[in-house]
């Protein structure tokens, strides 16, 4: 293979809904249970020669907010090149944020774009009739992401793949889902899972499939208190195998954590960074009383397994129904009958004929939808006319259907005008898709312009329960014509704010922005009609309780409450643009594409393309988000070869194993020591700059582009008296204009556009972030690299201090890894010597310190005295740092550095 090309790269990128983990050589899966065994024989991990050193999924939960970080990294150990793959299933409704591919110190990073500009490149091959799209559905509720590489030999790839979603929650709790499936042991095998809720947690669990429940209690660590949640699965190479002497695993399944929170009062209002979320699931209401009618299709293609399974649901249905509510059948072939006609009280003589209705009725004929759904209306409207007692109660309408219009009125549109005309807003419309043999998004549209949502039921041996989870969902509604309602000149952008129903075991969740300085005057009514009386509540911000969250989760806090109120925002977008046509739906589609963009999510507006992978045609790979009837990967026939180039990836590190470039040149650090090496003499050259607290330092400055690198001192009160105060760089700023971007870092917190409020970070978390051509990787507690597409790579270091120390407080050090594509004319106290730089050195002799050695140096029409020592580097070990050798230049750089020092001395970090 050659060795310029790195990796050759097998990619099929596809998309999907619980979360499947593999990084492996392809194999079977493992069969077969283990019994508990404390001792386990040592077994070689390598597959073919292939290992995976680690498989880690991170989650972290803020306010029903999930961020999911799987990072996995694989080892060729062999003396040839193997193809691995990393392939991971993720939720439909998530949205992707990051992907990254690391080898051998490069990233071949994903950049997200509008989906126009992302499929340009594509357009001849669309012509031509290929599939160039690489992201497919998998099964039901999942979209699968599948990167086939090809490692060459002795050689390893790390893989990092970014999501986010909010939790809904269903039948009284939240539920986290990660589908685990490496195909074989991994040395280090991690799921870790943070949740933080203000509200406090009041139940947690966790389960896996693939454990015996005595395995499970041993391996999988769980706790609460509080607002703080955690479930850690770390099991040992020994306990993944799937029998004593086996190598092959037995994590094959479902790891789930399910969780709820506290409900002791009315209110959970949290406000963060002009955002604010709303979260209303009150507890101990009555149920309502229900009118419910059932409207099934009985046409021809019914029949079968599906006739069965959904007369099953039905009649475990009819047997949930409680007292008091009313109910009715519609059945619709060629014809529509009714059972009765009208609503009849949930009496166990009227359920007991219902089921015998039920085991007996049969198929016949074609699909008059329209024609059943205007009936199963005109019952419920009836009954609201003529029995004033029953528009007390809450009316649900569940329509089941398994193909397209084929009788009667069978245009979608006329259908669509029909249903609304027929509704008007009194009651939600639930449609039920059974199959793949329909159009979903008619029945999608049709139930979002009535309140109410669509839910496709696949044919597979659990039809039966598919139809009784869903039902389950709307049995207990509790209120009736929610309203949450803000005062209109301190919010803006707000969420749905209007719901039709509320039912027990679910929750309402509405967020928006808050106008500045207008936190005092915002709260939060809640209207709506309960059970034999109004219900009405007002939610005030707890200002103080909001600090306190502040402190206990930081930026995290802040960052999570604006993106979920993005997620949700885009998500409504997404569903309204479906429903509208012309200018409308153009206006909707620019707003969802620019949040989309603004928040660096995969939708279905938006593509993800990696820079520096190109298939046999030179065209880069796509990440899209599938269509919901988008046909799995493997039955399209088709696979793309793609390569990744060395010539072409954004160089960047994630960890200390990185592998310094030829091009690294420049770094200060500590006192502020600045070093200067110089590859084409293998030396490295250094000087101080001594200046007082506070003083802001130019250290890279760009015109061409803008691009700037500065940095304030501050200072270190000297340990005995008469010492010189020390000073250290405590404050970086680096902004790039053409982008608008900026970022702050300091050894506590590291803002992202401090200027504008954006989100800010903390040294204790691992994240990536990306706006526009740049991408932020902080590695926590260590240090943050900036690459800047066609500019340079930056990293900065985080110097903790300890006791005894001799600096008193913490500060940073900053390193250029790579400034090749940097203009000409960047200068700076380091962006001067990113510029080939010549120098003799002469004459060694012993200095002043007889253990030093002085020489004269050369450099730039100066003669110099300088001193030979040594100094750290820090850019390849954060923590200990490396020793190098270099000529040390006195008078604050005079001679090596252009001008004088006071030369670089600016108003402000940006």
């Amino acid at each position: 293979m050659d060795g310029t090309m790195g990796l050759r790269a097998l990619l099929c990128l596809y998309l999907a809904s619980l979360l499947v983990l593999q990084a492996m050589p392809t194999q079977g899966s493992p069969t077969g249970r283990p019994k508990v065994n404390k001792k386990r024989q040592t077994v070689d991990t390598a597959v073919d020669g292939v290992t995976i050193r680690s498989l880690k999924v991170n989650c972290k939960v803020t306010s029903r907010f999930a961020h999911y970080v799987i990072t996995s990294q694989v080892v060729n150990n062999a003396d040839e090149a193997k193809e691995v793959a990393f392939e991971v299933e993720i939720p439909k409704t998530a949205f992707i944020s990051d992907f990254a591919i690391t080898s051998d110190g490069n990233a071949f990073i994903g950049d997200i774009k509008d989906k126009a500009s992302a499929w340009k490149q594509y357009r001849k091959a669309a012509v031509s009739g290929e599939n160039a799209g690489l992201v497919r559905a998998s099964g039901r509720t999942m979209e699968q992401f599948t990167i086939h590489l090809t490692i060459g030999a002795r050689s390893k790839a790390t893989f990092r793949l970014t999501y986010e979603e909010v939790l809904k929650r269903k039948l009284k709790q939240y539920e986290i889902v990660i589908k685990v499936k490496p195909k074989q042991l991994v040395h280090h095998f991690e799921i870790d899972v943070d949740i933080f809720e203000p509200q406090g947690i009041s139940k947690l669990d966790a389960q896996a499939s693939f454990l015996p429940k005595d395995l499970e209690s041993q391996l999988i660590k769980k706790s609460f208190s509080g607002k703080q949640g955690h479930v850690l699965f770390r099991p040992t190479v020994g306990q993944q195998q799937s029998c004593p002497t086996c190598s092959t695993s037995m994590l094959n399944g479902d790891f789930k954590v399910t969780y709820d929170v506290n409900r002791d009062q009315l209110c959970d209002l949290l406000v963060a960074n002009n955002h604010f979320a709303h979260f209303f699931a009150p507890q101990n209401l009555t149920n309502l009383k229900k009118n419910v009618v059932f409207v099934i299709d009985i046409s021809t293609s019914m029949e079968g397994q599906k006739l069965k399974q959904t007369k099953e649901a039905l009649l475990k249905i009819l047997g949930d129904m409680r007292p008091g509510d009313y109910f009715d059948l519609v059945l619709f072939g060629s014809e529509v009958q009714s059972w009765k006609g009208s609503l009849v009280p949930a009496s166990p003589a009227n359920l007991q004929a219902a089921q015998e209705f039920v085991r007996r009725f049969y198929l016949a004929g074609a699909t008059n939808l329209n024609g059943g759904l205007l009936r199963g209306i005109e019952i419920l409207n009836q009954a609201h006319r003529s029995l004033p007692e029953l528009s007390n109660h809450a009316s649900v309408l569940i329509m089941l259907t398994d193909g397209e219009p084929t009788e009667g009125v069978t245009d979608h549109s006329q259908i669509l005008k029909n249903v609304r005309n027929a509704i008007r807003g009194k009651f939600p419309l639930y449609n039920l898709g059974f199959g793949r043999n329909l159009d979903f998004n008619f029945l999608e549209v049709m139930s979002m312009e009535n309140n109410g949502r669509a839910q496709r039921i696949y044919e597979d041996h659990d039809a039966t329960q598919q139809l009784q989870g869903f039902y389950d969902q709307v049995a207990n509604p509790l209120l009736v014509d929610v309203e949450l309602l803000y005062p209109q000149d301190t919010v803006s952008a707000v969420t749905q704010q209007r719901h039709k129903q509320y039912y027990e075991g679910s929750e309402i969740m509405v967020a928006g922005r808050i106008a500045d300085n207008k936190l005092g005057s915002f709260k939060a009514d809640v209207l709506a009609h309960g059970e034999g009386q109004e219900f009405k509540t007002t939610c005030l911000v707890d200002e103080e309780e909001m600090k306190r969250l502040l402190q206990e989760r930081g930026h995290m806090l802040e960052n999570h409450v604006e993106r979920l109120w993005a997620y949700l925002t885009i998500q409504e977008l997404l569903a309204k643009r479906m429903k509208l046509e012309g200018k409308e739906k153009a206006d909707v589609t620019a707003k969802a594409l620019q949040m989309s963009l603004a928040y660096q999510f995969v939708t279905p507006l938006t593509s993800m393309t990696i820079r520096g992978m190109t298939d046999e045609d030179g065209l880069e790979p796509i990440i899209d988000k599938p269509p919901e009837d988008s046909l799995p990967l493997e039955m399209l026939g088709h696979r793309k070869t793609f390569v990744l180039s060395a010539l072409q990836p954004s160089p960047t590190r994630s960890s200390s194993n990185f592998q310094q470039l030829p091009n690294q040149v420049t770094g200060v650090d500590t006192d502020p020591h600045f070093l200067i090496h110089v590859p084409q003499k293998k030396d490295t050259l250094c000087f101080n700059i001594n200046e007082e607290p506070g003083v802001v330092l130019s250290l890279v400055q760009d015109p061409d582009t803008g691009f700037s690198v500065n940095g304030q001192l501050i200072g270190n009160k000297a340990s005995s008296p008469g010492q010189q105060e020390g000073t250290y760089f405590g404050r970086l700023g680096i902004a790039n204009p053409a982008t608008g971007f900026q970022l702050e870092v300091t050894p506590h917190n590291i803002t992202l556009n401090p200027g504008s409020g954006g989100p800010m970070f903390s040294w204790r978390d691992q994240a990536s972030l990306r706006q526009h051509e740049v991408v932020v990787t902080i590695n926590r507690r260590r240090n943050l690299v900036v690459s800047v597409e066609d500019g340079g790579t930056f990293e900065v270091v985080l110097h903790r201090v300890w006791k005894g120390s001799a600096v008193h407080q913490d500060f940073l050090g900053f390193y250029v890894l790579d400034s090749h594509r940097m203009s000409a004319r960047t200068h700076g106290l380091l962006g001067q010597f990113f510029h080939p730089l010549d120098y003799k050195v002469s004459d060694p002799h012993p200095g002043s310190d007889p253990t030093k050695t002085d020489a004269t140096m050369v450099v730039k029409s100066h003669q110099l005295t300088v001193t030979r020592g040594l100094q750290k580097d820090y850019s390849k070990d954060p923590r200990h740092g490396t020793e190098v050798t270099c000529w040390f230049v006195h008078n604050n750089g005079a001679g090596l550095i252009d001008g004088v020092y006071t030369d670089y001395i600016v108003p402000d970090i940006f």
